[in-house]
């Protein structure tokens, strides 16, 4: 850095001020430079150590205007600074040493040294301590005791540099033991702030697991276990292997390039990659003008990956830190291979597995046969990491390997395994097309998880399925499970279903490609291979079929149960869809969602027992759901049913359940012909899911008033059923959630509300709500379309766009204002993207015609656009 004024104390503050304003003007253009260099080559190591270099010159600038020569001051660069990594906003930490000597004059020139530094605009942070007062401070805090450990002098001389050394020394403050406990813990915690996994959409470079914060704590633990001046010493003690140290500064290297560029693209200190910045960066890294979705998931894709890499040897290197501190034990063995020490697995030959596919498989079999271990060995897990480049890929391994692999997933928690195995690159040196999508994120909301983190996430809810105790999320999984003929072939189905992720086309027709190949190598059956292939090909069949389509209906039942064929199929689609939704996004599997898939099981069940050359017509559907009802409402004592059945739209008798028949002809009876009647209740077995029923005098407007109504409630409806009742009444049922799952919906106060605003003039609007940041990264463009039902009197519109708070209010506000009546909704989301289909008519109850389907897509368009942002 070019001097910046002279090194004279100055007479006044003009004299500082004018220097400060050279020094920020300096700054920014060096600031400018080293942005350009990084776009240019990328050189992080070059790029930090110089603005260190550039950072340390103003410093001392700074220092020798304030404070006089004979002061009894040092300076230290301490944190981040200290160590040598200074990005663009990071903090400039600093420590002031007080001595013996020091005068209170002195007080009065550091004050001036640091207003030097802020105006010069400079983040500085700064502690003022005698040696005993850093003693004292780094005993009593953890972090000032991790800062100090790597104060850098800046002004300072070699014999204070090591008195300062000196009084953190593990002699007098955190011992080696203590102080690698405390950072063990701290990590722990650390991580499970993130969900204990790197895998997040929006992740934090610096504190997640796998991230920078990982690897500075190796390199403390290594410093005060050990005692060495960095972690490369340990490579001599044995500690560290050359391999697995250069893949920690290869991924320090990744890792620090996406941070100084996140700086960069954010303009302030910002350690989460948020979606605000990923296609900014990802440009930026790539050097290219803007980015698409691929770009970004390749951004992502080697962020994933080296976390990932960081955490593996990170777990090798705490248990080798953990053994110096306690000290060796004899290995207990329990094979003539494999010993336990320490509660871990470990190899007994030095020289294992030495390429051998076959012993690696023992030693998952012996994993499975002894669940009370607590991992790998690290030198085990070294071991096998260097053996990995030789392990064969399933269609080039022997009919006996492949043996052997198949009896894993016959075996003892097979998922388990299969997870071990992932984790520790086995499985994509077994199975390539897996390694391919390690990492690999979906740039959108939908998919929360790497393509496979959500793989095995999906196992393991299948794994929950076998244990046989019921699950309060999944109704029937636990009943389904045991019906299986061969449990393993539906953890193949779900290893492969989204195999194919990223290669364009259809991932469900390439994965089941790859399926088939897998299972003819594995000598499955042809059977056997045909059900997986199958199930990979249609392993999005029936989520679409239930959230898209009318599940009461039965001629949709009839094409599904024609899709499917046999019940064996049925079983193994209705698990697999269980476990890909409910593995796809905490927030995606629900009550609503669960009843769906049992509701629609159950009635497929029940054609294919038929048969499908017996279709249930409606009329046969009709009369067997009200005999149904019918007996029991007797079962309860209610007379004048024929009555109340009257007060029902025939269609409620082809769409609705029997126990909804039962409880709407409960609420009926109470109630005059013609009077409003409103009424919630809590579906049984659906967790939070809710019913709402409405039956009032028919009037312009009151759908949209229903569920604006609704929407205000903090009630998000999941299917909405508008059928026109015996004398102009409107027979309306709602399928919703609770937006806010911490507190209980008060069903009597919807009740009330809901009343109040059905006896009124309908003149409620819908909430403006603020659009959540990360929708604005995710739009989807909006998409109207019309068809007429095959009897020509009502029209279907779809309509797909972003889905956010708030938006069926809107869409009912504007059918509303268009005079357009509704009949039947169905509502299905899908991470940003909102996929609604609506059957709909005029006044009259005809059918739209293109004058009024293109207004109301206009209409659409501009009301669905028109959400606030924040």
């Amino acid at each position: 850095m070019a001097a910046v004024g002279d090194d004279a104390l100055p007479d006044g503050a003009g004299e500082d001020a004018a220097w400060a304003a050279t020094a920020a003007e300096t700054l920014r253009g060096q600031d400018a430079s080293f942005a350009q260099r990084f776009d240019a080559d990328g050189d992080i190591e070059r790029l930090l150590m110089a603005r260190v270099i550039a950072v340390d010159a103003l410093v001392r600038q700074a220092w020798s205007r304030s404070i006089p020569a004979d002061a009894d001051l040092t300076l230290f660069a301490i944190g981040g600074y200290g160590r040598g990594e200074l990005f663009p906003r990071s903090d400039v930490d600093l420590l002031v040493v007080v001595g013996e000597a020091a005068r209170e004059a002195d007080t009065a020139a550091l004050s001036r040294l640091f207003a030097l530094l802020w105006d010069a605009g400079l983040p500085v942070g700064h502690a003022v301590r005698t040696l005993d007062e850093c003693t004292q401070a780094a005993a009593d805090d953890l972090t000032v005791m991790t800062s100090l450990i790597e104060a850098r002098p800046l002004v300072a001389t070699p014999e204070m540099a090591a008195e300062l050394a000196e009084a953190v020394a593990v002699d007098r403050v955190w011992p080696a033991r203590a102080f690698f406990n405390a950072k063990r813990e701290e990590l722990r915690q650390r991580h499970a702030r993130f969900g204990d996994t790197a895998d997040n959409l929006e992740p934090n470079i610096k504190e997640g697991p796998g991230g920078l914060r990982d690897i500075h704590t190796l390199r403390w633990m290594a410093r005060r276990v050990f005692g060495t001046r960095d972690i490369e010493s340990l490579i001599p003690l044995g500690h560290l292997g050359v391999d697995e140290y250069a893949a920690l500064e290869r991924e320090w290297r990744v890792l620090s390039r996406l941070r100084y560029g996140l700086h960069l693209v954010a303009g302030k200190r910002e350690e989460r990659l948020r979606f605000d910045y990923q296609k900014a960066l990802a440009a930026r890294l790539q050097r290219i003008p803007d980015a698409d979705n691929a770009a970004v998931e390749r951004m992502m894709q080697g962020f994933y990956r080296s976390a990932a890499i960081v955490l593996r040897i990170g777990e090798r290197l705490l248990q080798r830190f953990e053994e110096q501190i306690e000290g060796d034990v004899e290995a207990t063995p329990l094979d003539a291979e494999f010993a336990m020490k320490r509660g871990y697995l470990v190899a007994r030959d030095e020289f294992w597995p030495g390429g051998d596919m076959a012993r690696v498989l023992a030693l998952f079999a012996l994993w499975a046969d002894h669940p009370e271990a607590k991992g790998l060995h690290s030198k085990t897990a070294r071991a096998l990491a260097e053996s990995l480049h030789a392990l064969p890929a399933y269609d080039a391994a022997s009919p006996e390997l492949r043996e052997a692999f198949v009896d894993l997933l016959r075996g003892p928690g097979p998922v388990r395994t299969l997870e071990r195995m992932a984790r520790l690159g086995v499985l994509g040196r077994w199975i390539p097309a897996f390694a391919m999508v390690s990492g690999r994120m979906q740039f959108d909301l939908f998919h929360v998880y790497t393509v496979d983190q959500h793989t095995l996430a999906v196992l393991r809810n299948l794994a929950s399925f076998s244990t046989g105790i019921p699950d309060e999320r999944f109704s029937m999984a636990h009943e389904v499970w045991p019906l299986l003929r061969k449990p393993e072939l539906l953890l193949v189905a779900g290893l492969f279903h989204d195999i194919a992720k990223g290669r364009g086309g259809d991932h469900s027709e390439l994965g089941a490609v790859d399926a088939r190949a897998f299972c003819e190598a594995m000598g499955f059956a042809e059977r056997d291979t045909a059900l997986v292939e199958w199930l990979v090909l249609k392993h999005l069949l029936m989520s679409v079929t239930a959230q898209k389509q009318d599940i009461s209906d039965p001629a949709v039942i009839h094409r599904f149960a024609v899709e499917v064929a046999d019940r064996e199929r049925l079983d193994y689609l209705y698990l697999l869809t269980c476990a890909d939704i409910a593995g796809t996004s905490p927030r995606l599997w629900n009550a609503w969602k669960d009843r769906l898939l049992a509701d629609l099981r159950t009635a497929t069940r029940y054609a294919l027992r038929r048969g499908l050359e017996h279709r249930i017509g409606a009329a046969d559907r009709i009369a067997e759901t009200r005999d149904k009802a019918t007996g029991l409402l007797v079962a309860e004592g209610v007379d004048g049913i024929d009555a109340l059945f009257a007060r029902m739209p025939e269609a409620n008798f082809l769409r609705a359940r029997p126990d909804q028949l039962v409880w709407q002809a409960l609420a009926l009876r109470g109630a005059a012909p013609g009077a409003t009647v409103v009424r919630v209740r809590r579906v049984a077995g659906a967790g939070d899911a809710m019913e709402v029923f409405v039956h009032a005098p028919d009037r312009d407007g009151l759908f949209a008033a229903i569920v604006i109504s609704l929407d205000r409630l903090g009630l998000a409806i999941q299917q909405a059923r508008a059928l026109d009742g015996p004398g102009h009444t409107i027979f309306d049922t709602f399928q919703v959630l609770s937006a806010d799952l911490r507190q209980a919906p008060d069903i009597a106060a919807i009740e009330r509300k809901l009343a109040t605003v059905l006896g009124g003039s309908l003149d409620v609007r819908p909430a403006r709500r603020a659009q959540p940041r990360h929708l604005r990264h995710f739009r989807v463009v909006p998409q109207v379309d019309f068809d007429t039902t095959a009897d020509g009197r009502r029209t279907v519109m779809s309509l797909v766009c972003t889905d956010r708070p708030g938006l069926l209010a809107d869409i009912a506000q504007v059918l509303r204002q268009q005079h357009v009546r509704v009949h039947d909704a169905r509502v299905a989301t899908f991470g940003a993207r909102a996929e609604d289909v609506f059957l709909v008519s005029d006044r009259q109850d005809r059918a739209l015609d293109d004058i009024q389907c293109d207004a109301l897509r206009d209409a659409l368009h501009l009301g669905i656009d028109g959400e606030t942002t924040a």
